[in-house]
């Protein structure tokens, strides 16, 4: 099967409501700078609890203007040091629809490989969803 095809059509984690979690490799190095591009899996300190770790799709950086889903502003521009995050469960997920931009020091990891269930094992890739764009970044101006 065609892993970049896959990617855009199913969760990345725990598809199809599954009982048990993905267990994930994560990667702390990768984020020290606060380096992360569009598309990246990231593990980070949940807004609403700080006692939470959430694993979430990184769609927008500063300066990006993104169409939301479900966000009480239809379009958000992701301020300074911030970055717009989702769930790959769309309608299903508490991400930055429900709790808007998020700060770049809430960054916990980069999620890299799932390791277990062995038969998940797979590296994840860094792909934003074409429909999930943002509609300008932050390269255009």
């Amino acid at each position: 099967m065609d892993t970049t095809w896959e990617a855009y059509t199913l969760p990345s984690l725990n598809p199809g409501g599954s009982r048990s979690s993905d267990v994930v490799l994560l990667n702390h190095w990768k984020v020290r700078n606060f380096e992360v591009q569009r598309g990246d899996i990231v593990s980070l300190v949940s807004p609403k609890n700080p006692d939470q770790k959430i694993i979430k799709r990184v769609i927008a950086l500063e300066g990006d203007i993104i169409r939301t889903m479900g966000h009480k502003n239809q379009y958000v521009k992701v301020p300074r040091g911030h970055m717009w995050v989702e769930g790959d469960h769309h309608g299903h997920s508490f991400d930055s629809n429900s709790f808007g931009p998020v700060s770049l020091g809430l960054l916990h990891a980069h999620a890299t490989h799932i390791l277990w269930p062995p038969e998940r094992w797979q590296k994840l890739e860094s792909i934003l969803p074409p429909e999930r764009s943002p509609v300008q970044s932050s390269e255009e101006e």
